[in-house]
């Protein structure tokens, strides 16, 4: 809902978008043309740079977010833009050396004051932040929290919507929660301005969301699996029929070839890079208490196949076998550490290698866990028709209390949308998931918990606790 009018708000972000890329490029420009003159005066030079500034930082963006105010805070959006920024940044100024390079010989490549690329860096994070805080305070200024309904059949509904937004209270605010068959649903609907569909039949979900289109209501439903292939689905005329064609996601032979040499290419480069890594966590890990240093265990993979996946050890000897919690005793002082850092996924690399795992994959789970959670979704054991991955949608957007059914979700998601190119795209997300594990945390205000509850009796005659 708008607190204030703003005849051309939209026209005012655009020009904010406009001028903070325009301003992050022109701060390359300035402090990189003390090592080439060809960027301070209408050149080749100066062509080739901000083409190759422009295309790459759209590339990035892509993949970490960009200037979204009002959908995130402004923390993860400086860390988003700033790794997107600072990727480009060097990309652009080894290329802008390799131009510099006059003669025929490799021995005349020359890095030239490359502190200058941390310096362009830090301005540029300086002027995301100033953008950022100031972007999320006229959003903020201009709309109130959205007047959301959540509709559902269940207390279970409720309880994960309201897990969801908890820390979200600056864009939504939750006005109650009713039952699907709820007679009063056509006004409850009318006055919200969002509403959430979670755990509600087909056939009563498509009148909800035909009712919001209506009435013109935003709506946040809790996708199955059905809403994933139609998602992946694309519109095929047959004749002068409209037809919505879902094609079974299969692998072409291609697509297996350039993915498993992505994977032998990556395994071994980061292997060597990340060898003084493991050393250091070897030698804690043994002084810590003694301990083996890597930890074996069975997981499933393809097919439900079963192999040995390899961890540097986090937790003490004899841990029961069964999964971790947030903050679980079993795990030791040198184990938080690994555990935070993801180092102590490392070793799969060399799962990677066997070809047992592949980089980007659903995670593989103990065998236990595959069982239970396939008892609970018996869509699980569609995680199985591909690799198991080191990384993925889930471990990329989840977090400790994310739940089995939204990462098999995301897990279909990025089975269905399989390319190189979201392969690629998750392996830099990783980057950030790793160094800030919270970047997709929203906006809060307070900590109280919320206890609403659902208006179970479908007549309506029920109160809201």
């Amino acid at each position: 809902m708008r607190r204030h009018y703003f005849r051309f708000e939209k026209s005012f972000w655009v020009f904010m978008k406009l001028l903070l890329y325009a301003l992050l490029l022109g701060t390359f420009m300035v402090v990189m043309s003390r090592v080439s003159n060809g960027l301070s005066n209408l050149s080749r030079t100066m062509g080739i740079v901000v083409t190759t500034f422009i295309i790459l930082e759209i590339m990035f963006v892509k993949t970490y977010g960009g200037f979204d105010v009002g959908r995130r805070k402004s923390k993860p959006i400086v860390f988003s833009l700033g790794f997107a920024t600072a990727f480009t940044d060097v990309i652009v100024y080894v290329q802008l050396m390799i131009m510099k390079t006059n003669g025929m010989s490799a021995s005349d490549f020359r890095f030239l004051e490359p502190q200058l690329v941390l310096l362009v860096i830090f301005l540029q994070i300086v002027i995301i932040t100033i953008f950022a805080y100031l972007g999320n305070g006229i959003f903020f200024w201009l709309h109130d929290p959205e007047q959301c309904y959540i509709i559902t059949s269940n207390q279970k509904g409720v309880n994960e919507v309201v897990r969801c937004v908890t820390n979200l209270k600056k864009q939504y605010k939750i006005l109650g929660a009713v039952h699907y068959k709820n007679p009063e649903l056509v006004s409850i609907v009318k006055s919200a301005d969002t509403l959430f569909l979670y755990d509600i039949p087909p056939e009563y979900r498509s009148k909800i969301m035909k009712l919001a289109y209506k009435h013109q209501k935003n709506v946040y439903l809790a996708p199955e699996l059905d809403d994933i292939m139609e998602v992946s689905s694309s519109l095929y005329l047959i004749d002068d029929t409209v037809m919505v064609n879902y094609l079974s996601p299969a692998f072409t032979f291609e697509q297996r070839i350039a993915k498993r040499l992505l994977d032998i290419f990556l395994s071994l480069t980061l292997g060597i890079l990340t060898a003084p890594i493991i050393l250091i966590a070897a030698i804690c890990i043994k002084l810590e208490d003694g301990g083996p240093i890597f930890y074996k265990q069975s997981r499933a993979t393809i097919h439900g196949r079963i192999f040995q996946v390899l961890k540097l050890r986090s937790m003490k000897e004899n841990d029961n076998g069964h999964s971790a919690s947030q903050d679980d005793d079993r795990i030791t002082k040198v184990g938080k550490i690994l555990r935070r850092t993801r180092i102590d996924e490392i070793p799969q690399i060399y799962n990677v290698l066997k070809g047992e795992m592949t980089f980007v994959g659903p995670r593989p789970e103990m065998i236990k866990n595959v069982e239970m959670y396939t008892q609970e979704l018996p869509e699980f054991e569609y995680r199985l028709r591909v690799k198991a991955g080191l990384t993925g949608y889930a471990q990329i957007q989840g977090k400790y209390n994310t739940t089995p059914r939204d990462k098999l979700i995301m897990d279909m998601m990025y089975i269905e949308q399989f390319s190189i190119l979201l392969d690629i795209q998750l392996i830099f997300q990783t980057f950030i998931a790793v160094i800030r594990p919270d970047s997709s945390e929203g906006f809060k205000e307070g900590s109280e918990e919320n206890c609403l509850h659902l208006i179970l009796d479908p007549t309506g005659s029920g109160k809201e606790e």
